[in-house]
Parts: C-alpha cells; structure tokens; sequence
C-alpha cells in the first residue's frame, strides 16, 4: 500500500465518522429536551463534552507518538458507536452529563489522532494540498450528514438517529483496518 493510498483510505474512515457524528448532534438539543433538560443543562452538557476533550487532547497525542494513531482511531469511532447506542435510555440530565465526559475523551481521541495521523501521512512539499484536500472531503461529508440528518429526522425518531449514527460509527472503525499505518513518522524513526 502506498501512502496516498493509506491517506484515501484514513479520509474515508474519518469522513464516514463525520457522517455518522453529523446526523446526531444537529438534534442533540432535542434529545436534552425529550428527558425533561433546559438550555442551561444542554449548555452544562455541551462544556463538560468540550472541557474534557481540551483536557485529554494533550494525552492522547503523546500517547499516540508512542503506541501509535490507529488503535486510537478504532477505539474513538467504536467507543462513540457505543455511547450513541445509549442516548436512547437514558432518562436523566445526570446520564448525559456522563455521557458527555465520555464523548469528549473519544471525541479528543478522535481529532488528535486523527490530525497527527494525516500529518503523518502526507508528503513534504505537498502537506498543504493533501491536507487541504482531506479536509475538502470531511466538510463535504459532515454538510451531507447534516442535510441527510434533517430529512430523515421526518421519517424516523431522534432514537433511530442515533442508531443510525452508531452503525456508521462503528463502520468507521471498520474502515481503518484498510489504513496501512507504517507511513507513520513513529514507524519510520523506529
């Protein structure tokens, strides 16, 4: 495999991930509000998600330079598929709230990684564009999903959406098996 290759197949396994992120948290506000919570909890939800991911981006960076980005990867798009299987029971602001934490380390898992990985991936003299290019494709597909998220939330339940988001999550994680990780510069200097 060479290592455009890798990054096509890393840019696919992110932006199904980003696909299956976006038709979930357009509604998100509405689930908070199905289970009884205000603009204030979903505002409390929302910094946790984001306090946690600004606290754990640092780690899982240093870590990834050392196991590696891929396993990281597979673990966030799993662990994401999982917790979007749970918003459907839950019945308390509390179980969002920890939900939430959870989200945010899988979410810094995910972006750290996923960042260093495609930096790893790209060519020196060509970073930029490649980068550039990788990017083109995640916000085509996080618009998609969010146009695709709007429609299907008039045949479906704010439930089936997160199934829905689960299972191209998971897909996600299944997609990396196809990234060969050896053009990573950890790889390369060891």
């Amino acid at each position: 495999m060479s290592r455009a290759e890798a990054l096509k197949w890393t840019m696919l396994s992110q932006s199904v991930m980003t696909f299956g992120a976006g038709i979930v948290f357009p509604f998100y506000l509405i689930h908070v509000k199905e289970i009884g919570g205000d603009f204030t909890e979903f505002g409390i939800a929302y910094g946790l998600f984001t306090l946690c991911s600004a606290y754990m981006n640092r780690w899982f960076g240093k870590s990834s330079d050392r196991y590696g980005r891929k396993a990281f990867l597979l673990a966030a798009a799993w662990g994401t598929s999982l917790l979007f299987l749970l918003f459907p029971i839950v019945t308390s602001i509390w179980q969002i709230y920890v939900l939430q934490v959870l989200l945010g380390m899988f979410g810094a898992m995910q972006k750290t990684c996923e960042k260093a990985i495609v930096a790893d991936m790209t060519e020196e003299g060509r970073r930029g564009e490649q980068i550039g290019s990788y990017h083109f494709m995640l916000s085509l597909f996080s618009g998609a999903a969010v146009m695709a998220g709007g429609w299907l939330i008039d045949f479906f339940t704010l439930d089936i959406m997160f199934y829905i988001g689960s299972v191209v999550s998971f897909v996600s994680g299944c997609l990396l098996f196809c990234v060969d990780e050896r053009f990573s510069r950890r790889s390369d200097l060891s």
